[in-house]
């Protein structure tokens, strides 16, 4: 059994973040993140335009000792990424999370990051479900999704891969955890 860890947000600033973010979603395990080739600037342009964006919100997770450990982006389905791709419902909210790759993993460490995530993600009463879409060969994020009450809904293709449209409510997300 692993210690649970604890994990405190903050919101991600574009300039001061985008070396620590660059080595990140660069690495070839951040395939799905769809950024292997982008230079440091074009990580900047992409963050800056996130913090620019009303409806799209990018934040750090840091560890106990205050040290980004995680990447956690949340957005309005009605206004990004899935527009014409559902009926968004209202109290829906997208997320994706990004955990860097590391030479010593931490087991359940990746488990721990997506608890925290939707936990944060469920402290808003206006969040009543919790919506991704990732490719839907990422097998590993499925089994995490699943893990904390995400049931896939179906198959659907965005402008950069074919995706697998899921759906967590809050009951969902409750039961998975306590289980």
């Amino acid at each position: 059994m692993t210690t649970p860890h604890t994990f405190t947000f903050r919101p991600l600033d574009p300039l001061k973040d985008a070396e620590l973010l660059h080595g990140w979603v660069t690495h070839p395990k951040a395939a799905f993140w769809m950024m292997q080739d982008a230079k440091l600037e074009d990580v900047e342009r992409a963050y800056m335009d996130i913090a620019a964006d009303e409806h799209h919100h990018a934040l750090l997770g840091l560890d106990e000792y205050g040290v980004p450990v995680f990447l956690m982006e949340k957005y309005d389905p009605a206004h990004r990424e899935l527009v014409g791709l559902y009926e968004p419902l209202p109290g829906d909210v997208g997320m994706h999370f990004l955990t860097p790759a590391t030479d010593k993993p931490v087991h359940g460490f990746t488990r721990s990051v997506i608890t925290a995530v939707m936990a944060h993600l469920f402290e808003d009463p206006a969040v009543g479900r919790v919506v991704v879409e990732p490719d839907v060969s990422n097998k590993a994020v499925h089994a995490l999704n699943e893990a904390v009450g995400f049931v896939p809904e179906r198959e659907i293709q965005k402008p950069e891969k074919r995706a697998l449209l899921s759906f967590c409510t809050r009951e969902q997300f409750a039961k998975a955890v306590a289980a």
